[in-house]
């Protein structure tokens, strides 16, 4: 009898389905337990699940798991799905789940959420990593209902991060600023935020103050008895942030042909940039007509709310610690380029951001709120749904992803050059107009179907067939089953 074989969004699914039986233990300090399901895929297709409490009240599910239901079978080359990032710190002899799956000797788990708890705060899924673990994220669709389900957990962990954190193990930018205080905020960009977060305060009132000590960008001065801002703070809403942090800063470049448009430098608050930047590529863009209404108009040759959004991204996702490096975007007549210092985090693949399904998981969380209260981003997002729809709604090809040390560099090709140039094989170059643009539908890296092909292409099925054939024997793609779900992907 064949084994029976699982996708990974039906395992995080049966996580969530488990995770909603915890029973959690009553707690006389008020402490919130959070729900947490897990489940184990071994080598042969067999499935085990736990949740919190299954066994006994208040063990963890990993704990139930790991060693209640198997304390003496192999479980080398089991996968691990579990809803919550495993703990790290247990009161002596319990040993963290962390270290229980290491000692199991898994070499692949799925996490769901992170842990904001202050005795995690993702140092479970490091001890992960360091131990040769692969860690992956949960689907951002997956995401969201694990973190409705433990809203009040999560709301009590972050209070309690913020109540016990350290400045020795806060990065410079987590800090706060030497002689700063709130006289380096810019109004304007105080009066922005307040206005675009829908807020109720006025931006000399001490109680927003404390509002953005509450997330990150300020913090109390016991000695100086006010609030300082942290480095975030200066990043967010500082009147001349590269006066702190020189590499603040994104630099843009347009080129036409002979024609060079003055480069420009985006220094101010980051809460100022997205506005500025959007009426910038206003002017720069080329413009074409529409006449898709009675009246002709004239509108930008590429479009501006995904520019938008990559952009908004690399200023909210990069590395702000790389010393010298600097978001960029440049424009020629054939692509886009944004350039973003700082690799993809651990559990974010390159394959997982250009199939454009990357999880939730971000680098600068405290931008990430604030830029998610204005609506600039999807909180913790990379904007996946735009960039996947590019070809559909505008038919534009879609962007690609790449990294070269120090920067993750996303390009938008806009003609049959730039797709050349982005695909990057010779023999590509053969390929006409026509073809590149039936081409499309593999460079979103997902096995495609003839039938997937065809309907994509409108083609009929033998010139399809042709096409399938031509490409695969030059190389461009691979057949990935055999018979008739032989199915085929972009050939790396």
């Amino acid at each position: 009898m064949a084994k029976k074989t699982y996708t990974d969004k039906e395992l995080m699914q049966m996580a969530i389905d488990v995770m909603n039986k915890s029973v959690n233990e009553p707690r006389p300090d008020g402490k919130v337990p959070p729900k947490v399901g897990a489940v184990l895929l071994f080598p042969d297709g067999r499935i085990e699940t736990a949740y919190r409490g299954e066994l006994r009240e208040g063990d963890h599910a990993e704990f139930t798991l790991l060693e209640r239901k198997f304390p003496n079978e192999n479980l080398e080359g089991c996968t691990l799905f579990t809803t919550l990032e495993p703990c790290v710190e247990r009161n002596p002899p319990k040993v963290p789940c962390c270290r229980r799956t290491t000692n199991a000797r898994i070499k692949k788990v799925f996490v769901g959420i992170e842990d904001s708890d202050p005795t995690v705060d993702g140092k479970g899924i490091k001890h992960l990593e360091n131990h040769g673990v692969e860690v992956k994220m949960f689907d951002r669709e997956f995401q969201r209902i694990i973190e409705k389900e433990n809203e009040a957990f999560l709301k009590q962990a972050l209070e309690r991060k913020r109540e016990t954190e350290e400045e020795d193990l806060r990065t410079p930018i987590e800090l706060p600023v030497t002689n700063y205080d709130s006289s380096k905020f810019s109004d304007i960009a105080l009066e922005k935020f307040i206005k675009e977060s829908s807020l109720d305060f006025k931006a000399s009132d001490e109680t927003f103050l404390e509002y953005l000590a509450d997330f990150g960008a300020m913090e109390w001065n016991k000695e100086k008895k006010q609030f300082v801002p942290t480095g975030f703070g200066v990043l967010l809403f500082g009147k001349n942030p590269r006066a702190k942090f020189k590499n603040a800063v994104l630099k843009a470049h347009v080129t036409y042909g002979n024609q060079k448009i003055e480069p420009k430098d985006f220094a101010d608050a980051l809460v100022l940039l997205p506005d500025q930047i959007e009426e910038w590529l206003k002017k720069v863009l080329p413009l074409s007509k529409d006449t898709s209404g009675f009246k002709r108009k004239d509108v930008p040759d590429f479009p501006i709310e995904v520019l938008r959004e990559a952009i908004v991204n690399a200023l909210v996702h990069r590395d702000y610690e790389i010393e010298g490096a600097k978001c960029e975007i440049k424009i020629d007549e054939n692509k886009v380029i944004v350039t973003s210092p700082g690799k993809p985090l651990p559990a974010i693949s390159l394959d997982e951001l250009n199939t454009f399904e990357a999880p939730s998981l971000s680098r600068n969380p405290i931008i990430t709120y604030a830029f998610s209260l204005m609506d600039y981003v999807e909180e913790k997002g990379f904007g996946m749904k735009t960039f996947k729809s590019l070809n559909k709604e505008y038919g534009l090809p879609i962007p690609k992803y790449t990294f070269k040390e120090p920067f993750l560099t996303l390009t938008f090709p806009r003609t049959v050059e730039g797709v050349k140039e982005t695909i990057g094989k010779e023999t590509i170059d053969s390929l006409s107009s026509e073809e590149l643009q039936n081409f499309e539908i593999f460079r979103e890296k997902r096995p495609i179907s003839k039938s997937d092909f065809v309907e994509f292409t409108g083609l009929a099925t033998r010139t399809a067939e042709r096409y399938l054939k031509e490409w695969t024997d030059k190389g461009l793609l691979i057949k990935v089953g055999s018979g008739p779900s032989t199915k085929y992907q972009m050939y790396e």
